[in-house]
């Protein structure tokens, strides 16, 4: 089950989940918690959906159907973080992924302190494994914000870990570095650091599919160390393969293998 925010460019949030959830074949049930206004290029407007909504879409449909993971985007609202924190602790056999989704690419905010203050108090403690990138890392870790830029991303592992997330994997997409590194950390430390070759192109919802890709691997009965390797080598095929529909940024192509394959001198032409 995906609870987030619906995405009409089809790049990120909802529409990128169920992308990336069929593509590794699970079937993905949705759960709507913001409709955005917006575009490969950014996003103009956002309606967050009440609480009550986010509850009633999602009882109903785990009433129906057993589900093998939750994965979280964007929330919206401190009321939709008390929701779902109510909603997942009701399944505390059932892995939880948050993608915790502070701001859009383009700097669009999507939380403020208090949603942050939330996050930490409520369903952090209820997380399997978060994902954020270096910058929300240190956001989510810190109640200061003057100490965010000194903060070591171990430390600020360690703290997110210490709120109560089982596995924290710090994403390096954000960093200016020759090489993507990811992290996984436990609570005893650094499990495994990857590293992928830096793709040249801007991408819209490369922390969507990767956090999805981790939800279905773990729904498929993966542990989170292979979960997220996987996971990651899946993610970063999407983005080898991405298009770029519109003006804005590329998109990943989560039914990249569906296509045989993009030739080089094909890449970043949109799928046909």
């Amino acid at each position: 089950m995906s609870l987030g925010g619906s995405d009409p460019s089809g790049g990120a949030g909802l529409q990128a989940d169920i992308l990336t959830l069929a593509s590794l074949g699970c079937h993905p049930l949705s759960v709507i918690t913001a409709i955005t206004a917006q575009d490969s290029s950014g996003v103009a407007d956002m309606l967050v959906m009440d609480a009550e909504w986010v509850l009633d879409q999602a009882r109903l449909l785990l009433e129906d159907m057993r589900i093998a993971a939750f994965k979280v985007g964007l929330i919206g609202s401190v009321e939709n973080v008390a929701a779902i924190t109510e909603l997942v602790s009701d399944y505390p056999d059932v892995p939880l992924i948050l993608d915790p989704i502070l701001a859009s690419g383009a700097g669009h905010e999507f939380a403020d302190e208090e949603l942050i203050e939330a996050l930490r108090d409520l369903l952090l403690p209820q997380v399997t494994v978060l994902t954020p990138n270096s910058h929300e890392a240190r956001r989510l870790a810190v109640n200061d914000p003057d100490e965010e830029d000194g903060l070591e991303l171990n430390d600020a592992a360690r703290r997110l870990t210490a709120l109560g997330c089982e596995y924290v994997l710090v994403t390096g997409a954000h960093d200016n570095t020759r090489q993507v590194t990811n992290t996984l950390y436990h609570g005893a430390g650094i499990v495994r650091a990857d590293h992928w070759e830096r793709l040249p192109a801007s991408y819209h919802g490369a922390g969507s599919t990767l956090a999805a890709a981790i939800a279905g691997m773990l729904a498929s009965g993966a542990q989170v160390p292979e979960a997220v390797r996987e996971a990651q080598e899946y993610t970063w095929q999407t983005l080898k393969n991405a298009f770029r529909p519109g003006m804005g940024q590329h998109i990943p192509d989560r039914l990249f293998w569906a296509r045989g394959g993009v030739d080089e001198e094909d890449e970043g032409t949109q799928p046909g």
